[in-house]
């Protein structure tokens, strides 16, 4: 049996996804830009994105700029915004365990001479309230706090956030990265007091190189990508037509079932973790039942190394990860464990589980039972 498991990574693209793309490459292949008629085509498809994007999230359509994913999105919020305001202050708010999208970008502003506060966590890897109230000055133009965690699940409290910065300080922008959320929960920026939400389409069973960025229609952001001026001067360079559109018809299919499924991700969620507790010495991190996302299940494994039981589990056709996809191929402990106090000795010993609308009752089962009988054995070997 195959069983995927790194949904956090990346997602199976839908079918539906796929043959929309394909048509796009193959029959209705114009230049959004071009005044011909095969640039009308694919101006309608930008057209359609606009629009559906626009409706699940009850924003206005000029409000939708498309990147090329997350981690511009990210970069185009946090550079764009620190450009356009640094004349009325330089200080920006995150969080400890944030993407490194955000987290280095971070670190890139500080360097330009914004002074960057990190906001801590509590043990299941959320932000007080207080704290922020406390993080707050009249020179604050951002604040950056992610939707929900990629390596535990966490959920922030992105409304209660969002009212917040507007009574401490109207003047300063709320950027949330939505990545793990969008797909997932409903989300309103213009309810939630959101300025700005970061979103990508391959996790939400869409392409990969593709995602968006909503902008409240008036907040001061500058462009950092120059050229022929597309999308309003925002993000110029030829529209990606196939992914934008492939991202639109993922959301659109998400949307469709989003109370089922997730009913169906937090049963199997549940299962897993009822399954896991029965091994000895096994924690599982973040937030409990509905507090957390659906999808993702950290769990620390005392005595074994994570890449040992990542490779441990793929023999046997199960696929996990040993933390963030994007910091997976790098040394450095996940600051997002050390923030939430894992003790030294698991850091290296914590596994990401995530599932999607895929994933299967015998699935989860099955990995229940690979887990039983491979963490005992992998103990016993590293004890040699």
């Amino acid at each position: 049996m195959e069983v995927y498991l790194d949904n956090s990574a990346t997602t199976r693209c839908f079918d539906e996804v796929a043959q929309l793309m394909h048509k796009i490459m193959c029959e209705d292949y114009g230049n959004p830009s071009s005044m011909h008629h095969k640039g009308v085509e694919a101006e309608q498809y930008l057209r359609y994105a606009t629009e559906t994007l626009a409706k699940i999230l009850k924003v206005n359509e000029k409000e939708i700029l498309f990147t090329s994913g997350g981690t511009e999105s990210d970069n185009i919020a946090l550079i764009g915004t620190a450009m356009a305001n640094h004349k009325r202050g330089r200080h920006l708010i995150t969080t400890a365990i944030e993407h490194p999208a955000v987290s280095k970008t971070m670190a890139h502003l500080e360097n330009q001479g914004f002074r960057v506060t990190y906001l801590p966590v509590d043990r299941e890897g959320r932000i007080s309230l207080r704290d922020l109230e406390r993080a707050i000055r009249p020179d604050t133009i951002l604040v950056s706090i992610m939707h929900t965690n990629n390596e535990i699940g966490s959920l922030q409290p992105i409304e209660e956030a969002g009212a917040l910065i507007g009574r401490m300080n109207p003047n300063t922008l709320f950027h949330v990265d939505a990545v793990q959320g969008f797909g997932k929960f409903r989300i309103y920026p213009a309810r939630m007091h959101v300025d700005m939400l970061s979103v990508s389409g391959h996790k939400i069973h869409g392409p990969k190189g593709v995602g968006f960025l909503y902008i409240r229609d008036g907040a001061k952001i500058s462009p950092i990508i120059y050229g022929g001026g597309q999308q309003k001067g925002m993000r110029s360079g030829t529209e990606n037509v196939p992914g934008i559109a492939g991202l639109a018809k993922a959301a659109e299919i998400v949307y469709a079932n989003l109370d089922e499924d997730m009913d169906r991700m937090y049963e199997l969620r549940d299962m897993f973790i009822r399954g896991v507790s029965d091994i000895d010495n096994v924690r599982v991190n973040g937030c409990p039942g509905r507090e957390g996302a659906a999808h993702i299940v950290s769990l620390s494994i005392r005595g074994v190394r994570s890449e040992v039981l990542l490779h441990a589990l793929e023999e046997r056709g199960i696929y996990v990860s040993a933390g963030s996809a994007c910091a997976a191929k790098k040394p450095q402990p996940s600051a997002t464990l050390k923030a939430i106090g894992v003790e030294k000795d698991l850091l290296d010993s914590t596994i990401r589980f995530s599932i999607s609308v895929f994933t299967t009752k015998e699935e989860i089962q099955y990995t229940i039972q690979a887990l039983s009988e491979v963490i005992p054995m992998l103990r016993k070997y590293m004890k040699r």
